[in-house]
């Protein structure tokens, strides 16, 4: 039994950590997972690439054959391809825990939503402590297109629009990672007051104005100094610019004929930058 899943990368509008409401878009980072399931009188796991295997890998195989292998077990054999960097507030827990999902339930014939799916990576990504809230808005932006608003507290689905045609982004990374959400937690939720108007934007489908604020606050918290680079990316064209998940990632919406522009705004002597497509179907 064969199935294949695939989920995308995603960038943040606004960080759920502070009122559990977050709100994200997919950008067209993949990950891919083709995962063969044969019956087996123990349950055993092989992955490729090497390195690929990880507690995240299997706390998503074991919950997904849980959920869709009707009591029987497996030996899986799983294949996993990613193109989203790691640890730089892109998403890429949600993304390998949501392809993984996909790929089993496919080959055990069945069909979940994008949302059932969602609330399972989140179940997985808090349940080996790489998500606080479970960052429901991050895995369900990694399924469809456009802006994500959930309440990642109850596993529900707020809203979703649509991002202009027009638009792409173009993702910086400095040097070094972010350590997982909840070591964060408690100061995110210290500073909630600040968070709910950003919340308000969003939820009025104000997003750049929401990711602007949320950019702010977020950098306040972890100690980046994006200010002067994000005047700089707007100077030349960006719509809205802010720090992607915990970072140290800064994500741009930025016009088409404005992408080159934005760019050459970037340090050239640290860090490294990539242009990446708004999702604009389903990633499965």
């Amino acid at each position: 039994m064969r199935g294949v899943g695939r989920s995308t990368s995603a960038v943040t509008i606004v960080n759920a950590l502070t009122t559990g409401v977050g709100c994200a878009i997919g950008i067209q980072r993949f990950v891919t997972a083709s995962v063969d399931l044969e019956v087996a009188a123990s349950p055993s796991l092989d992955c490729t690439p090497p390195g690929s295997d990880s507690a995240l890998v299997r706390a998503a195989v074991d919950a997904a054959l849980g959920r869709f292998g009707r009591g029987q077990r497996f030996h899986a054999s799983l294949d996993l391809r990613s193109d989203v960097p790691v640890a730089k507030g892109l998403k890429s827990s949600s993304a390998v825990a949501s392809a993984i999902t996909i790929a089993v339930a496919r080959a055990l014939k069945a069909s979940p939503t994008p949302l059932e799916v969602a609330r399972r990576t989140a179940e997985v990504t808090r349940g080996v402590g790489l998500s606080a809230t479970g960052a429901l808005d991050d895995a369900l932006a990694g399924l469809r297109s456009g802006f994500v608003l959930t309440d990642n507290r109850n596993s529900t689905l707020i809203a979703e629009q649509r991002a202009p045609s027009s638009w792409t982004t173009v993702v910086y990374l400095p040097p070094g990672v972010h350590a997982p959400s909840p070591d964060w937690k408690s100061r995110f939720e210290a500073v909630a007051d600040q968070g709910r108007p950003i919340v308000d934007a969003a939820r009025a489908h104000r997003y750049p104005e929401a990711m602007e604020r949320n950019s702010v606050l977020v950098e306040s918290v972890m100690g980046y100094d994006y200010t002067e680079l994000r005047t700089r990316m707007r100077a030349a064209g960006a719509v809205a610019v802010g720090v992607s998940g915990l970072g140290p990632a800064l994500a741009a919406l930025v016009p088409r004929d404005r992408v080159a522009a934005v760019a050459a705004s970037l340090p050239t002597d640290v860090g490294e930058h990539f242009t990446a497509e708004l999702t604009t179907d389903g990633a499965e």
